[in-house]
């Protein structure tokens, strides 16, 4: 089964220039039979998908409910939860990345980095405090990203070869350029997000591959500039200003969690 396992939509990422209806439509005109929304920290996206999702057009359509999760220290990490749970507290960023992956796990999830050699800010191998150790305690490592540089998903291909962890692909759209640059393979039935889950924990033939978007370097720099400057603003500025309302919210919802890795 072909899927797009990395999409944002307008009514969760405010980035975004394609609803969720957009995106099953063009993806059903291509020959896919599902995609992923992953909308940074917000469910929104899937909120939306359930309004029309007994439209009978979708019948033989699937779509997975994840999240791309914005940790204090791992950068973006892609988060399918069984179906039905959605955890308030990841509407909340800056879990650190060990609180993250014993709370996806101990909630019958996966998780795995998004574009991990991408972005520095926000891309899990730019961090300097990203521990090696944490890899194999992922569950996927997206392999291939659209919006990235032949190069970083080459090296997150290798990343995934080290240490024999399964593959995604996602085009990472926000626009309907991007939509079907993007194909992950999936030797099974996918048809909720229990079946994905399962199809990763028990081994499933999974490729993943595509087509990188055309862009310049200068246009490359000017991408790197402002996420460098929005982590800064917000770690140094603004994330300090809530990181008390961040921590109470974290212990009240239960989510302080220990891992020693």
């Amino acid at each position: 089964m072909k899927f797009d396992l990395h999409c944002h939509t307008k009514e969760g990422s405010i980035d975004s220039k394609v609803s969720v209806a957009e995106f099953a439509d063009r993806f059903m005109e291509l020959g896919y039979d599902g995609f992923m929304i992953s909308d940074h920290n917000s469910y929104k996206g899937c909120k939306a998908w359930d309004a029309i999702k007994n439209d009978p057009k979708y019948r033989n359509f699937t779509v997975i409910r994840g999240i791309e999760y914005d940790t204090k220290d791992a950068g973006h990490i892609l988060v399918i939860l069984p179906d039905g749970i959605y955890p308030r507290v990841l509407r909340i960023r800056g879990l650190k990345c060990s609180t993250l992956i014993k709370l996806v796990h101990s909630l019958g999830g996966i998780l795995g980095p998004a574009h991990p050699f991408g972005v520095a800010t926000s891309s899990a191998m730019g961090f300097k405090k990203m521990k090696m150790s944490y890899i194999k305690h992922f569950d996927f490592i997206e392999t291939f990203n659209t919006c990235e540089f032949v190069n970083s998903n080459r090296l997150a291909k290798d990343l995934a070869d080290r240490f024999d962890m399964p593959s995604f692909a996602g085009s990472d759209a926000h626009v309907p350029e991007y939509i079907g640059m993007a194909c992950t393979e999936i030797n099974a039935q996918i048809h909720c997000n229990n079946d994905l889950i399962a199809a990763v924990k028990f081994g499933a033939d999974i490729k993943a591959f595509g087509t990188e978007r055309e862009i310049t370097k200068k246009a490359k720099r000017k991408e790197h500039w402002i996420g460098r400057v929005g982590y800064q603003i917000y770690n140094r500025g603004i994330g300090k200003m809530v990181y008390p309302y961040r921590s109470y919210h974290h212990r009240k919802l239960g989510t302080v969690f220990h891992i020693h890795m």
